[in-house]
Formats: C-alpha cells, sequence, structure tokens
C-alpha cells in the first residue's frame, strides 16, 4: 500500500482507511504497510506506528495484514517489530539493513534478534536495487531455519533465485514474487505470493491474475491478463516511481494519493500520460 499524503505532506489516515476499503472490496488476499512503496523510510516512526494501528483496526480480520518494520538499527526494527506484533498484524516485512551495507553474518544476527524478540511470521524482504545489500539463496537458506522466519519477498529480479532457494531450504521457506513484471514467471517457477505496487490502482486485475495462475492453474488466461497488466508493470520497474505512479493512479481514479514526500517527485506528464492510457484500456474512467 502506498501512504497517502496531504498536500502538505501530513498524512491523509481518512484517504488511507478508504483505500484499504477499495482494495478489499477487489478482493485483494492481503495488505502490506509500511513498505517501500508505503514510503516507509521517509515516515517519522510516530507515523510508522500510526499507519500500522489504523491498517490493523481497518481491515478488522477481513484479511491478514503484514507490516514492514525495518530500520538501519537492529533495536529499532526489534522496537517497531514488536509494535507491529502487539498493534495486531499477521506478519512483518523486514528488508535488511541498508545504507551501512552490512556483511552476510551481521545480517545473519540482524534478523536472529529480530526473530528472537517476536512470535509472529517474518517475511524476509530481499531487494538490493533499494537497499544495496543482496541477500543471496545461500545466505536466505540460513536465515530459514531461524525461528518465525517462514517467507522471502525476492526482488532481485534474477528469476532462477526462486528455484535455487526453494531448494536449498527444501520449500521451508514460501517465496513471494516482488518484481510486478516478472509474476508469471515467479509463479512458473513456483513462487506462491506476489507483493504487487500496481495493486494500488489496478488490485482486482492483480488478484485475478494470481488467481488464475496459482490457484486455478489456468495458464492460458493468466497469459492474457499478463500481457494486459505488463505495460502497467514494465512503466512501473522502468521509471523506478513505485510511488509516484501508484499514487498519482489512484488521483486519477478519484482516490487518496497525493504526492511522494520530499525528495521524491512526483511524475512527470509523460509518464502521467502513460499511466492514463493504461487504465482506459482496463476501462477506467479518470479525472
Amino acid at each position: 500500500m502506498v501512504t497517502p499524503f496531504r498536500s502538505n505532506e501530513d498524512l491523509d489516515l481518512e484517504g488511507y482507511r478508504s483505500n484499504i476499503d477499495f482494495y478489499i472490496e477487489s478482493r485483494v488476499h492481503g495488505l502490506v504497510v509500511g513498505g517501500s512503496t508505503g514510503e516507509f523510510a521517509s515516515l517519522h516512526p510516530d507515523e510508522h506506528k500510526e499507519i500500522i494501528k489504523a491498517a490493523v483496526d481497518q481491515v478488522n480480520g477481513r484479511v491478514p495484514v503484514l507490516a514492514g518494520t525495518a530500520h538501519c538499527a537492529t533495536r529499532y526494527t526489534i522496537e517497531m517489530s514488536k509494535f507491529a506484533e502487539d498493534a495486531g498484524v499477521d506478519g512483518l516485512l523486514i528488508v535488511p539493513p541498508f545504507y551501512s551495507k552490512p556483511k552476510d553474518d551481521e545480517i545473519y544476527q540482524h534478523y536472529a534478534a529480530v526473530s528472537k524478540a517476536v512470535n509472529i511470521p517474518i517475511m524476509l524482504y530481499n531487494n538490493p536495487f533499494t537497499s544495496k545489500v543482496d541477500m543471496k539463496p545461500e545466505l536466505i537458506q540460513k536465515l530459514s531455519k531461524l525461528p518465525n522466519v517462514t517467507h522471502v519477498k525476492e526482488s532481485s529480479s534474477d528469476i532462477t533465485r526462486i528455484w535455487k532457494i526453494r531448494q536449498l531450504t527444501n520449500d521451508k521457506l514460501i517465496v513471494f514474487c516482488g518484481a510486478d513484471n516478472l509474476a508469471f514467471e515467479s509463479f512458473a517457477m513456483g513462487a506462491k505470493g506476489w507483493i504487487c505496487v500496481g495493486a494500488n490502482v489496478l488490485p482486482r486485475e492483480c488478484s485475478e491474475l494470481y488467481e488464475l495462475a496459482v490457484m486455478k492453474k489456468n495458464l492460458e488466461a493468466a497469459t492474457n491478463l499478463y500481457n494486459r497488466l505488463l505495460p502497467m508493470a514494465n512503466l512501473l520497474e522502468d521509471t523506478g516511481m513505485f510511488a509516484g505512479l501508484s499514487k498519482a493512479g489512484l488521483d486519477l481514479l478519484g482516490r487518496a494519493g497525493g504526492r511522494p514526500r520530499r525528495p521524491m517527485i512526483a511524475p512527470g506528464s509523460l509518464e502521467l500520460e502513460q499511466l492514463k492510457e493504461i487504465l482506459k484500456s482496463f476501462g477506467k474512467s479518470v479525472k
């Protein structure tokens, strides 16, 4: 989920709650709050806690809620993770400490400390493009042996890693796809889920792709839908404007988006025109 802001960059909690209802009514299978697209690194800790509490309250048990709780310091990752657990989330999404480029043994000790501090599932998050830390399958195998580590969101864009992780962990670790334009390929390689940026704007269509490919095994219908979704997926991945384009799309649909928090900037006219055409291709009325 994006974190909607008002024009003064304050949280738009009313819009946030409204978006949650929109996603659930569109039959998403779960929500992630405070992740990369949720601009967690730009949130004050009090804001981060506020959106976690608001999500749990608004969802009210209708779908699972994962909370991103990452921080550069282990002690603050633990603090936010324990807060999220007490607030009632169903699991945690944790990218490794960034900026300092920790070594493998430091990453291991980080997750080991967090794992020991909580009693709910942890989804590892390997996103080397933003964190500048690449957790290779061999490290992920080691981390999979920690208590509570049950899933991994793989966003390296190396499709072969899904098979490697599954083999190394004997399918103990459930792999989720973390790239919008590799979803169908990831499902074919054995990914069981998908954390999808485009679902901010096209939640029903993205959920349907998962249902067709993974639940119903209807590969022909899944392929056809995936080809329709790829323009959106490629626009997101090619520009890297995950929060900005998602928020712009929500604004175009008359929902709560707003601008990303500075220093990130809103999409330009070229990206907006592409976004409008994509939404129109799905029969959406845009403002």
